[in-house]
Order: C-alpha cells, then sequence, then structure tokens
C-alpha cells in the first residue's frame, strides 16, 4: 500500500505547486485529482474480490488487470464524475483523469525484471513501454521521500507564498 499513498502524495505535490502559479487549481480539485490518483489501485481489490466471483456474479468474463490501464482509467473516471453535480461533471472527469494519469506514469518508472512496464496504456496499443526502472515498490525509501516532498510543498504553500496572496474581503 506504500505505493498508493505514493501515488496520492505525488498528485498532492503537483497540484498544489501547479496552483501557486494557476489560480483556477483549487484544493477542492486538488483532492479530486488525489482521488483519481487511486483509480488505477483499485486493482487491489483482487485481494479481497476475486476475479471468478465478479464473472460468476455478473456472467460475462472479468479480469482486474484493465482498471491499471489508461481505458480503466477513462472508464471508472466517468463512472465516478456523475456522483458530481451536474455542472461539475467536465471539470471532477478531468481531473480524475489527471490523477489517475500521473498514477500510471508513476508506474511506468517502476522496476521490472524484463525491463518493461506493464500495458497500461491498452486500449491505444498493447505495447509495454520500456522502463527506467527507477524504483521498487517495497523500498521504504521512496515513501519517504515522497512524504517528505510532499511537506516541503505543504511549508512551502503555507508560509512562503501565503505572505504573498492578497487577502480577499468576505
Amino acid at each position: 500500500m506504500a505505493d498508493l499513498l505514493a501515488h496520492v502524495l505525488v498528485a498532492y505535490a503537483l497540484m498544489t505547486a501547479l496552483s501557486w502559479r494557476i489560480e483556477r487549481i483549487k484544493p477542492r480539485w486538488t483532492a479530486v485529482v488525489m482521488g483519481g490518483a487511486v483509480i488505477p489501485d483499485l486493482v487491489k481489490i483482487q485481494l479481497l474480490l476475486k476475479a471468478h466471483v465478479v464473472e460468476e456474479t455478473v456472467g460475462i468474463p472479468f479480469d482486474y488487470a484493465a482498471v491499471s490501464t489508461l481505458g480503466g482509467v477513462l472508464l471508472i473516471a466517468g463512472v465516478i464524475s456523475i456522483a458530481f453535480q451536474r455542472r461539475y461533471w467536465r471539470r471532477a472527469y478531468g481531473c480524475l483523469v489527471v490523477g489517475g494519469i500521473m498514477s500510471l506514469v508513476v508506474n511506468g518508472l517502476r522496476a521490472f525484471a524484463d525491463s518493461h512496464s506493464t500495458a497500461w496504456l491498452y486500449p491505444l496499443t498493447w505495447w509495454r513501454p520500456p522502463t527506467p526502472s527507477l524504483y521498487v515498490t517495497s523500498d521504504y525509501r521512496v515513501t519517504a521521500l515522497v512524504v517528505a516532498v510532499a511537506a516541503l510543498v505543504t511549508a512551502i504553500g503555507m508560509s512562503v507564498l501565503d505572505r504573498f496572496r492578497p487577502r480577499r474581503e468576505g
């Protein structure tokens, strides 16, 4: 689960830093992007609910692998976005997709034995892009680094940048 935390914190740090320059990025939408970063990790539901149980219940072939792909992110983000008010559907969908893509990109940097990432670009292609093998998900130093970066971004946002923002009345 350390990679799940890392994905959420990467989304938080990037969106918070972007919000310093782009005024349209509000904290509530940063939270939605963070939620989108969880979408590819929904594949871990298979630990609790096996695919064959879903197949028997629904009556069609089912595999969790598609959840951790671009197509899975696009589909699940669409389903989640309808939980928002209708006027926010587009923005919510966009934020969820951005978070999911961030997570897929971070996953694409992991170390794999054959030096190729998973086919996370499905349904566009089954090609498995090469990976730079930057980290292993079980390495606690990755989580520690991401937590430290997120804490630094929070500290900078709270102390330095708040001094320069004009106070709004009302």
